[in-house]
């Protein structure tokens, strides 16, 4: 009973953080950390690494779909790359020294704000609009922005994805489609070095719910991406706001429950 409980949990938390990871580049770590630590009773340090984990390679089919339909920003998405390394680094080591009920609720709401926001003011941002934006002040904004979402990622494990999005799309003018590339681009690297450091801090994780959170989140991602790809704006808009909206409102009913961590 136990085994069939901790896999339907990571199915499920497996399914909402790969269809966030597909469709908006949301972060995997702001559905599976909360599920694991409130439904299994996971470590929630341990529990950051196992989402940050299965964040990389569904950020990374995610991002070469993205690729593939030419809606990636390679570029530029460099530049804020770099900032986001290395303040990832140091929000991991910051959060290793707070307690677990610290961690979590500013994703939560930010998740269930940022999806209002896409069914109410949809980003209908054009590719040629978005190539007229100034590339010092972009390059200025990325390194900035960059820095506070690499900080995000390494203390709360929310990949930084929600952020990411808001800034590439609210501040620096991003046509929706190549926002969520680029932004899953920079999280396949992101996350990465949060895993990897969240694991050197505390320990291996469990096996089976590693393997179980990595496989779920990718095949959802991995169908997310590919519908993203083909739809249309106002199609795309309204689909990510309701997946964000929806998991947003069960994680703050999870909150307000007591059952998140």
């Amino acid at each position: 009973m136990t085994a069939l409980i901790t896999l339907i949990v990571c199915f499920f938390a497996g399914m909402g953080a790969g269809l966030g990871t597909g469709f908006a580049g949301m972060s995997a770590a702001a559905v599976i950390t909360p599920m694991l630590v409130g439904l299994l009773g996971v470590e929630a340090y341990q529990a950051i690494g196992i989402a940050l984990a299965s964040d990389v390679l569904a950020s990374a089919i995610s991002a070469w779909t993205y690729h593939k339909n030419k809606n990636l920003d390679i570029k530029n998405g460099l530049v804020m790359m770099g900032s986001v390394l290395v303040l990832t680094l140091v929000g991991s080591w910051v959060s290793s020294l707070v307690p677990n009920r610290t961690m979590g609720g500013f994703s939560t709401w930010m998740l269930l704000l940022l999806g209002i926001k896409f069914l109410v003011k949809p980003v209908m941002t054009t590719k040629e609009s978005m190539a007229a934006v100034d590339p010092k002040k972009r390059l200025v904004q990325s390194l900035l922005g960059g820095a506070m979402i690499g900080f995000i990622c390494g203390f709360i494990g929310a990949g930084g994805g929600m952020m990411m999005l808001f800034i590439l799309t609210g501040v620096l003018g991003y046509e929706l489609k190549t926002a969520v590339g680029t932004s899953v681009f920079i999280m396949t690297f992101t996350a990465a070095t949060g895993a990897l450091s969240h694991f050197a801090i505390g320990g291996p994780p469990d096996p089976l719910l590693l393997v179980l959170c990595v496989a779920f989140t990718l095949l959802w991602a991995r169908l997310a991406a590919r519908f993203a790809n083909r739809a249309a704006p106002e199609v795309l808009n309204r689909a990510m706001g309701g997946v964000l909206t929806v998991l947003g409102a069960i994680l703050v009913l999870m909150r307000a429950l007591g059952i998140s961590g």
